[in-house]
């Protein structure tokens, strides 16, 4: 698994295309929280997954998480689903993309303020289980992991 974070519109995503060399021509799936697929691919199931899937603004998805009291086992039980989807194959690589909401003024809004603690707690364990973890300023990445 490989987790890229970073600032809002720091070039995450053309980071991700340049390093993997993405074009047409390959075979990947492209997860977006940010394009109109949301509703059309799910996040959490693999069956539908390529060799190379890449979810881009996963703190989005974890927005929705707010109004579970349960998010802590479903994260668990996803977080597993991906392990064993790459242990499957060793050609299948999962790249998660997030932006880092964790920073700057903490939130009035209780919601808000929920939705940056999980996607905090989140993040560390992406940290956690990813082979590579790559941190994207302004287009330029900083290896951590």
């Amino acid at each position: 698994m490989h987790f890229i974070t970073g600032g809002a519109f720091n070039g995450k995503r053309n980071w991700v295309k340049e390093f993997y060399k993405l074009s047409d021509l390959n075979e990947y799936l492209w997860i977006s929280a940010y394009e109109n697929n949301r509703e059309k691919l799910d996040w959490t199931d693999t069956n539908h997954f390529c060799k190379l899937t890449i979810i881009e603004g996963i703190e989005q998805y974890f927005y929705e998480w707010t109004k579970n009291s349960n998010w802590k086992k479903k994260w668990d039980e996803l977080l597993e689903k991906w392990q064993i989807w790459e242990s499957l194959n060793t050609a299948h690589t999962l790249i998660v993309i997030g932006t880092d909401i964790t920073k700057g003024v903490v939130p009035i809004d209780k919601k808000h303020r929920e939705w940056r603690d999980i996607t905090g707690w989140c993040y560390q364990e992406l940290v956690n289980m990813s082979n590579r973890v790559d941190v994207i300023w302004y287009g330029i990445n900083e290896r951590i992991k």
